[in-house]
């Protein structure tokens, strides 16, 4: 048709089209190619399945390609089949705009470049030495080949092969113009004037914004990327090389042509209408011009005459035209491309060339007439001879897949006729009515022998192995390839209920479509070009004489610089520092959340010190310095007193005294000052004492204190003399407390050798720096303060005084060497006699050789004063008087020497063991021998059942065990208690290590029988959910490829996520604290230890850590290519060619995963540390509200879930039952729990305890032993404190005992102080009674321990428990054995109040009381001797203890917990277990602990040990 010709026709038809009402008057077709076929709806759609002509040729029969060595290398063959010269001509002059129309054919109707999911790959080893890939000659490149997409439910079995898809329209309808599916068109339109969009000028599509997933290829040059000249088209693919695109925009202008011309000859038309129109006549236009102008041209043949619409016929491309047309094509590309022009070019270099492998994926901002030019210089340009030679473009630099920047196209067409399972070339010809081949020589008798000997070669000279692909690229006239795609092309069009030429579709006239017959792409490129029609030959495809524009010569690769060579891509360059930062930043969350606990730490006990030091007495600061320690020891504030009594006193910030140093004995003071360094330093030397070493802040201050010290000496009748020297010798010249501790400690060392006679070498050898420092040592003395804490008392103790004025010989108030060793011999070697003749001397205090009951009471007092002066003057007054009473000295006012040791008769063993116990910092000094660290089990006497054979209840005797070298040890016994015994006792059933170790095991688990089942089930569950989503992503869940991409990481995050799910879920009904408390009571409590419920949330929590974080995806991911990551994560990213993955930062923080994950990383930091025990004593509060963060934590891991990168959401399957439990205990909770209530009386007890009794309120039911937490509205805060209550169940009144040990108990106490309380009482808050030591009556014998404030559980139990026992109660338990450790009964006399109120309720003799007082020294020390003569004598007079005044049992020192409960067992033969209970500090506990773990080694009673810290 001539072009005017075409213009005329083509505006009679737009003239003859209706009006605006009714003109889309037939079925417009669909986009996606659905319904075509009105019986088989999805035939041709999107995704639809490519037919097989022949049976699969896969190796297993169902999806395993062929691979090497059944078939030949990829790469070997394409250099065998493929390579030769370039530059030979067409033989029917076809033109290259016919071989890139072709292609734009292909996208119109195949797309099979989408990857198979999961990403599997064929990948082409190079061989060794291959002079393009491998020229180093590793052997080690191998090129990936990624398999595309195939339909999901084939490749399963032999019946049901694996079938590749079409991931666009299997018709010819425009889709690579139009798109594949409605809304890829939507996004190409511009929904005005029925026209594609456009860009600036309108000539050119509009460049691509993200919204349509355009194929945007690096470029294998550069390696670089991007949407720069990417333009939105039809086909995704049609932008990969400029000529194709130039094709696609061709066909886009034309659209916009025929809109243009609609739009002015129809006004009214929606835009829809004129789109709906113009687009039909297109598609109707390229289905003329494909079947009639181009198909023909292409394959040299007729086609045949259409016959109308055959429904039946299935028109499916198959993989066998996919890959026969592709290569056949390709073997017609030439290497470059010449651009036309207005004028015809001469020559090459009046006309640019461009390469046909993509150098660049774009036209670069190109101008229309640039795409012009390519067209134009395409229609005169002929295509390389149709034969089996590829140029080496596509051969050797054809962009590459994934990281490779470049491939062998023909090679990887080898691959993909495999990846399709074609058949082989013999089966093919068969099928097609051709000869198969029976001689290599038959195959290309145009080729030279040595090529199909090599081809021969490689297929075994086997005929019958050649592949499709190689077969028919070597055939000499195509036939194969000929066949194969007539035949497609047949069946799309005679099966296209669509065709344009269907008169039964209603689409077009018979006129109609005769214009569309006749329309020609001449036509079209007239139409869209800027060329004069006549520049164009009439047939466009072909070139022949006489038409205009002959090219000057055939182009080949010489022609254009040699192409950059194969790069290799690494996806994480320049990330590795980066993403190591974020791995150690992460990594160091609980380091970071450590320092961030440390200052809140700071500053809570800065806040407690200052509170502190409201609280104290203010002092008189008379001086304020820095005191120099050493010079690795911080300095510290002091302040300096000077006393009227020739005393210098020392004080810190809260006005303690740290040291005195007295004047007295010196008439000269000596004070060096320093004269550098800004003259702030100065020394004020104590010749028998360390020396005082003072830091000024500036010099005025160091003269005024010099001043002030010149006149306090002045009036003390003391001479200052001062000297000066440097700072740095000043320093040196000092002697720091340090230095006098080694000095001391060598003056111990020698005392004990020269008194027990031990080897010089092992005291140890003087080594100071100075002749004058060994000197001191060797003469030192010892002051009244060193004496005292060598013995571990008060300075100003009347003990001291008297042993000090009896040692100090002299009278220089200083203990010399000798003074002290004479005093140490006696109590280290001295007969009784003799002990007991210096204790006389040394309460003879006015020398006269008697001693008065006023001196015997002096030193009675002073032997308990070490208990806080716990007795009175009355009764020391009444022990005075039993003890003379007994030894018949009744009417005697004093008593001498002889009278005195007769009182002391029944003690000789005791005085024969007594020493003088050395404490401080030098008990454990080097040469002390180890009788001086006397052995707990000297120190107290235990129980016994049997009677004692001595018929005399107060009578003492010793009692050595065989075998024993220790010290005799004695037994007493009481009226009042059973008797008691401190002989080591036959360990029953003893066997050896090995068999105590299992019996040990054996204990442990029958006394954890229910936490060790709870806790295996537990685990065991996390390791089933853990196991079971491992498995099922490993190895069950439908292919996505995430387990070949990352099998280890898809088994941890998975398993690690469901295990979380589990755990985080379920560690909330650990603190659904009504529910347990109601288990507690049901027959459940025999199987699951709900007491436990809080080490059990621990655990959980611990537990759960180890599976919290699985960053190894984050790199993984990083380093996948995007083929791949579409593949796993289809829903986030879409392949388009560039195959750069996101970097290691978007997974981090630009995902949602990423972003949850690295929160909830750093609110598991703050909890986990803020919820360690330390910090929780530091600032209870800071804890409080961190782990208020779980609610956080919960909304985080359900968002971290919600996006479902992998698998929709499970979270829910393990929360919702343990979330509605735990809402539901909380909301009962808040709703019957909290109530506020009115203290009705507050007293401030000794040792800091508070006590506080309020009202009960209506319905508080609780248990002994029961614990509250308590909030105080009155403090500012809403903080609550968990609080033992110390009241009994049966009481009208709550009471609690609150020591102030922290900022909040400490101001309560205030807030409770008298002064506070006078104008008004603050009230409670108290919320959630909880269960604490609640097994105790489950034990026929229980033992109860006490620490400390610990105690505070058991004064609620041992009132309930009399209580009970004196209503006559069903009790199980029959005795119980409590037992108060405490470093002196004064710290919490209120308890000793409770013990004698149960003392006195208890009639049935059900509660032994035993109390330890830890402050007093060891039992043969002199002092504690005495104090248990001292007990005995109170015992028998009042039937109570000298120190608490209670009947229960007093002793001294630390509780011995083995020999204790090992008594218990002949107690209580008939007893198979003994409950133990303690609470109170964790060292104790630990104690209980051990001795409970080495009894149990026995084959006797068992003893279960229940425990609480605080």
């Amino acid at each position: 048709m001539q072009p005017a010709e075409m213009m005329l026709s083509l505006t009679e038809w737009v003239r003859s089209l209706p009006g605006a009402q009714g003109s889309i008057s037939w079925e417009v077709q669909r986009y996606d190619g659905w319904y075509n076929n009105l019986l088989h709806h999805s035939c041709g759609s999107v995704g639809a399945r490519l037919l097989r002509l022949l049976p699969a040729n896969y190796a297993d029969g169902v999806y395993q390609a062929l691979q090497e060595p059944r078939v030949p290398n990829a790469r070997q063959l394409s250099n065998a089949v493929a390579r030769g010269p370039s530059g030979l001509p067409s033989r029917r002059n076809t033109t290259v705009l016919a071989v890139f129309f072709g292609f734009h054919v292909l996208l119109d109707i195949l797309g099979t470049e989408k990857p198979g999911c999961p990403a599997e790959f064929l990948n082409i080893r190079i061989p060794s030495g291959d002079p393009v890939f491998d020229p180093a000659g590793t052997g080690d490149v191998v090129l990936p080949f990624q398999r595309i997409h195939w339909a999901a439910e084939t490749g399963q079995s032999p019946n049901s092969p694996r079938e590749q898809t079409n991931e666009v329209t299997g018709w010819l309808d425009g889709s690579s113009i139009y798109g594949p599916s409605h809304s890829w068109s939507d996004a190409l339109r511009s929904f005005s004037g029925g026209q594609l969009a456009s860009g600036p000028g309108g000539r050119l599509p509009r460049e691509t914004d993200g919204r349509v997933p355009m194929w945007k290829a690096l470029d294998p040059s550069t390696g670089q990327g991007g949407p720069q000249g990417i333009y939105d088209l039809g086909s995704a693919w049609g932008n990969e090389n400029l000529f194709l695109q130039a094709e696609s925009i061709a066909w886009f202008r034309y659209h916009n042509y025929l809109a243009a011309a609609l739009a002015q000859a129809h006004p009214t038309w929606s835009d829809e209408d004129i789109f709906q129109h113009a687009r039909k006549r297109v598609i109707a236009t390229f289905q003329s011009i494909v079947l009639y102008e181009w198909l023909p041209t292409l394959l040299g043949r007729r086609i045949p005459e259409y016959k109308g619409y055959q429904q039946h016929l299935d028109p499916s491309l198959s993989p066998e035209f996919a890959v026969a047309a592709g290569q056949f094509l390709a073997t017609m590309l030439p290497p470059v491309q010449g651009c036309g022009a207005a004028s015809c070019p001469q020559s090459l270099e009046e006309s640019p060339i461009l390469p046909i492998s993509p150098q660049s994926t774009g036209l670069k901002q190109a101008e229309a007439v640039d795409v012009d030019n390519l067209l134009l210089g395409m229609t005169s340009q002929i295509a390389e001879q149709e034969d089996n030679i590829v140029v080496e473009d596509l051969q050797d630099y054809w962009y590459g897949p994934l990281k490779y920047s470049r491939t062998d196209y023909v090679a990887s067409w080898l691959q993909r006729g495999r990846d399709l399972g074609l058949p082989t070339y013999n089966q093919a010809r068969e099928r097609f009515g051709l000869d198969p081949l029976q001689n290599w020589s038959d195959l290309a008798p145009h080729l030279e022998q040595q090529v199909l000997e090599k081809i021969a070669a490689l297929y075994a000279n086997n005929t019958a192995g050649l592949e499709l692909l190689p077969g028919g690229m070597l055939e000499t006239d195509s036939s194969l390839f000929s066949v194969i795609i007539l035949d497609q092309f047949v069946r799309l069009r005679d099966g296209d209920r669509f065709w344009f030429e269907n008169t039964k579709n209603g689409l077009f006239t018979v006129e109609e479509t005769r214009e569309i017959r006749n329309t020609t792409f001449h036509d079209v490129l007239a139409a869209v070009t800027y060329a004069d029609p006549t520049d164009l030959q009439p047939h466009v495809f072909v070139w022949s004489e006489g038409d205009p524009c002959p090219q000057p010569q055939q182009l080949t690769a010489q022609h254009l610089p040699s192409c950059a060579p194969m790069m290799v891509l690494d996806y994480f360059e320049g990330s590795g520092a980066g993403f190591g930062i974020i791995i150690v930043v992460l990594c160091c969350l609980p380091l970071v959340t450590l320092f961030v606990a440390w200052i809140v730490a700071v500053f809570r006990k800065r806040d407690f010190k200052k509170l502190q030091k409201k609280q104290s007495t203010s002092v008189r600061r008379e001086v304020t310095a820095m005191e120099w320690h050493g010079p690795k020891t911080d300095s510290s504030p002091v302040y300096i007193q000077l006393q009227a009594d020739k005393v210098l006193k020392v004080l810190d910030g809260r006005g303690s005294v740290l040291r005195s140093i007295s004047l007295k004995a010196h008439q000269r003071v000596e004070v060096i000052l320093s004269s550098n360094k800004g003259n702030k330093a100065l020394l004020l030397k104590s010749p028998k004492e360390y020396d005082l070493v003072l830091l000024f802040s500036e010099e005025a201050e160091r003269s005024s204190f010099i001043g002030k010290l010149r006149g306090y000496l002045e009036e003390s009748s003391l001479d200052l003399h001062i000297s000066e020297m440097k700072e740095q010798s000043l320093m040196k010249w000092a002697v720091t407390q340090e230095q006098r501790k080694q000095i001391l400690e060598t003056f111990f060392r020698h005392l004990f050798a020269q008194v027990l006679e031990i080897d010089r070498s092992n005291a140890g050898e003087l080594n100071f720096e100075s002749s004058q420092k060994a000197k001191e040592s060797l003469t030192c003395e010892l002051s009244r303060a060193e004496f005292a804490e060598a013995l571990g008392l008060k300075a100003h103790s009347m003990f001291v005084d008297s042993m000090f004025s009896l040692a100090d010989k002299d009278g220089n108030g200083y203990i010399s060497f000798r003074e002290f060793l004479d005093i140490l011999v006696v109590f280290m070697k001295g007969s009784p006699e003799e002990k007991s003749k210096v204790m006389f001397r040394m309460y003879d205090i006015d020398e006269n050789g008697f001693l008065s009951k006023e001196e015997f009471l002096r030193m009675l007092r002073s032997f308990i004063e070490i208990s806080n002066n716990c007795l009175s003057r009355d009764q020391a007054e009444q022990v005075t008087e039993s003890m003379f009473r007994a030894s018949g000295f009744q009417d005697r006012d004093e008593l001498t020497w002889e009278d005195f040791h007769y009182m002391l008769r029944d003690h000789d063993s005791e005085l024969r063991l007594t020493q003088l116990c050395i404490k401080g910092q030098w008990a454990g000094a080097r040469g002390v021998p180890e009788v001086l660290k006397q052995n707990l089990h000297n120190r107290v006497s235990f129980i016994k059942k049997k009677e004692p054979k001595s018929g005399h209840h107060g009578h003492i005797w010793p009692a050595k065990p065989q075998n024993d070298p220790s010290p005799p040890v004695f037994a007493r016994v009481n009226q009042y208690q059973l008797h008691l015994y401190t002989e080591a006792q036959r360990k029953k059933y003893q066997r050896n290590k090995v068999q105590q170790k299992i019996q040990e095991f054996k204990r442990f688990v029958e006394n954890y029988r229910r936490h060790i089942v709870c806790v295996v089930l537990f685990s065991a569950i996390t390791a089933g959910v853990f196991v079971e989503r491992a498995y099922y992503y490993a190895f069950a869940s439908p292919s996505t490829g995430i387990a070949q991409t990352t099998f280890v990481g898809i088994i941890i995050s998975r398993g690690s996520a469901a295990s979380i799910s589990f755990m985080y879920s379920y560690i909330l009904l650990t603190m659904c604290r009504n529910l347990i408390t109601v288990l507690r009571e049901t027959f459940l409590n025999h199987y699951i230890p709900f007491d436990a419920a809080v080490d059990f949330h621990r655990w959980v929590a611990m537990a759960a850590l180890i599976f919290s974080g699985h960053i190894v995806n984050v790199y993984i991911f990083s380093v996948t290519p995007l083929s791949v990551l579409s593949c796993l994560f289809p829903s986030v990213f879409v392949n388009d060619g560039s195959q750069l993955p996101q970097k290691y930062y978007w997974w981090f923080f630009q995902t949602i995963p990423g972003m949850t994950g690295v929160l909830l990383l750093v609110i598991l930091a703050v909890m986990y540390v803020f919820a360690t025990h330390h910090f929780r004593r530091v600032s209870f509060q800071g804890f409080w509200i961190t782990h208020h963060l779980y609610m956080l934590l919960y909304v985080l891991v359900i968002i971290h879930g919600s996006y479902a990168l992998i698998q929709q959401p499970r979270f829910y399957i393990y929360f919702i039952i343990p979330a509605l439990i735990y809402s539901a205990d909380k909301l009962l909770s808040l709703s019957r729990k909290k109530v506020e209530i009115s203290v009705v009386k507050a007293e401030l007890l000794p040792s800091g305890v508070t006590h506080l009794q309020f009202q009960r309120p209506q319905d508080f039911d609780y248990k002994s032993g029961q614990w509250v937490r308590i909030a105080c509205v009155a403090l500012g805060t809403t903080e609550y404190h968990p609080f033992t209550l110390t009241s009994a169940p049966h009481e009208d009144t709550l009471s609690l005992h609150i020591r102030a040990v922290g900022p909040w108990t400490t101001r309560l106490r205030e807030l409770y102080s008298p002064e506070s309380l006078q104008w008004a009482v603050p009230s409670l808050t108290c919320f959630s009674s909880l269960e604490g030591h609640q097994e105790w009556n489950k034990f026929e014998v229980s033992v109860l321990v006490g620490g400390g404030i610990g105690v505070t559980p058991f004064a609620s139990i041992l009132k309930d428990l009399v209580f009970k026992s004196s209503i006559s109660s069903k009790l199980l338990c029959k005795k119980i054995y409590f037992i108060w450790v405490t470093r002196t009964q004064r710290q919490f006399e209120w308890l000793a109040d409770i013990i004698r109120e149960v003392e006195e309720a208890d009639r049935n003799d059900l509660v032994s009381v035993h109390i330890y007082i830890t402050q007093l020294a060891e039992k043969f020390d002199l002092r504690t001797t005495m104090l248990y003569i001292c007990e005995r004598h109170f015992q028998k007079v009042l039937n109570k203890s000298l120190f608490t005044g209670l009947r229960s049992i007093t002793h001294f020192g630390r509780p011995p917990f083995v020999p204790f409960f090992d008594s218990l067992q002949e107690v209580h033969p008939e007893v198979q277990k003994i409950g133990v209970f303690s609470c109170g500090p964790p060292g104790m506990t630990k104690s209980v602990e051990k001795a409970c773990q080495q009894l149990n080694k026995k084959d006797q009673t068992y003893f279960a040990h229940h425990y609480e810290n605080f």
